[in-house]
């Protein structure tokens, strides 16, 4: 590597955090430290319409629990808190202000009645979403369609604004991603994005691009429902004069349900199985998702499934730890396809690492789940249980169906009833069987 590697994962703190976002956290964890670089946290909290209380110590929670934690904090001395984009506003400003300046933005007076109007008017069959982009800016409220003076005068009023990018007509622009090689945008199709909001507040375009800079990231790993947006970043990059700095891409494929669609909650409600790392509840709905560990996976078994999902071991192994992950870890054996998630062959990783998990470690993870059937039982006992019948677990949550009857008095058994079902061949055979207990030893 020509520069230090530097990664990270920047989430929106808006809900659960699903497994194609921790498996994009596994995959810059592992090529940092593959490289000996660094890997850090970004929270970009700039939708405050989207914020939802609680979901930032949700996410850094389940980055503990995966034993995946970023390794720097811009706090100094004390407990460890990520990056947040909501704390960053003064350069965001500084950078769309120079954009505007040297003639690669401009700003947008339109209200959103304006702009709904717009889309009404040019809406088609063949166009359903039309974009605000180097044809429509020539007829819309924006410092470059309206005399400058008309443009003095709003600033002075403190009509809202927003800022918008100029995106060039005409041109291509290129970009090499290290899973989908060369891509090619034609500027034409692209719409001026906003850059910054009328609230003040950056979009994820312009934040994104700033922070990425200011940060020194090397490589960005993100999902390819991203690779759309990665032209006006790219172009944000050049028009600031940072393209030398510019990380390299690499945009993940996405992970697909059963039925070859991207995952989604709606797989996990028709399939039964979680797609969040940890059990969510969302404080506007009261909506609950479970996650895989309450589910009762290992945070082990949990990152490896991850880690084979788009991308193949060159020895074929399939159980790897954490360190063997770092050590065979290569962006170049990541598919350009989407994976699709089995999530029996999920359980199976889990009993695999179950199975190689000694009782003492097991054993506090597993009694949660004999206290939540309301069994209190002495740890002894409960390790020699676990010890008794872990190769017989695919789950955490196994242990009380296939051991319950160590921790509870069966139920009394109607013999009589039962008898009067065998048929002569299943009697002859019990009454052998009967006979010859005396003789065994």
């Amino acid at each position: 590597m020509s520069k230090k590697v530097r990664v990270r994962f920047a989430p929106s703190p808006t809900g659960g955090l699903h497994l194609g976002g921790v498996r994009t956290v596994l995959y810059n964890y592992l090529f940092a430290r593959k490289h000996k670089g660094e890997f850090i946290l970004r929270i970009e909290d700039t939708d405050q319409k989207r914020f939802v209380a609680g979901a930032e110590e949700y996410i850094t929670n389940c980055l503990k629990w995966c034993g995946l934690e970023p390794d720097e904090s811009p706090e100094k001395g004390g407990s460890y808190a990520p990056y947040r984009q909501s704390e960053r506003k003064e350069p965001y400003h500084k950078y769309a202000k120079q954009l505007v300046h040297e003639g690669h933005a401009y700003y947008a007076f339109d209200t959103p009645e304006e702009l709904e109007a717009m889309r009404s008017e040019l809406k088609t069959d063949t166009n359903p979403s039309p974009q605000y982009d180097h044809y429509t800016r020539t007829y819309m409220r924006n410092s470059l369609s309206l005399p400058a003076e008309e443009v003095q005068a709003l600033m002075e009023q403190g009509t809202p604004y927003a800022i918008r990018i100029k995106v060039p007509e005409n041109e291509t622009v290129n970009l090499y991603d290290m899973i989908h090689g060369e891509v090619n945008f034609d500027t034409n199709l692209l719409d001026d994005k906003v850059l910054l909001k009328a609230d003040g507040m950056p979009t994820y375009h312009l934040a994104v691009v700033v922070d990425d800079y200011l940060m020194k990231i090397s490589h960005v790993f993100r999902g390819e429902e991203w690779l759309p947006s990665a032209p006006v970043h790219v172009l944000l990059w050049r028009y600031l004069g940072w393209e030398d700095d510019m990380p390299q891409w690499v945009h993940l494929p996405l992970i697909m349900g059963p039925d070859g669609k991207k995952l989604s909650k709606r797989h996990g409600n028709s399939y039964g199985f979680p797609i969040f790392a940890m059990n969510w509840t969302d404080p506007r709905s009261n909506e609950f998702t479970e996650g895989f560990k309450e589910r009762g996976f290992l945070p082990g078994a949990f990152i490896n499934i991850l880690a084979l999902l788009g991308w193949s071991n060159e020895s074929g192994k399939e159980i790897l730890s954490l360190t063997e992950l770092i050590e065979n870890f290569d962006v170049k054996r990541v598919h350009s396809s989407g994976a699709i998630f089995d999530f029996e062959k999920a359980k199976w990783f889990n009993h695999q690492y179950i199975i190689q998990t000694d009782a003492n470690t097991l054993t506090p993870l597993v009694k949660p789940y004999m206290q939540a059937k309301g069994v209190q039982v002495d740890d002894g006992y409960l390790f020699n249980v676990v010890a008794l019948i872990k190769e017989r677990c695919m789950l955490l949550s196994d242990f009380w169906e296939q051991g319950h009857y160590f921790f509870k008095t069966p139920e009394t058994i109607d013999m009589p009833a039962i008898q009067d079902k065998w048929t002569e061949p299943k009697r002859n055979f019990f009454q052998a069987w009967l006979a010859m207990l005396p003789t065994l030893n």
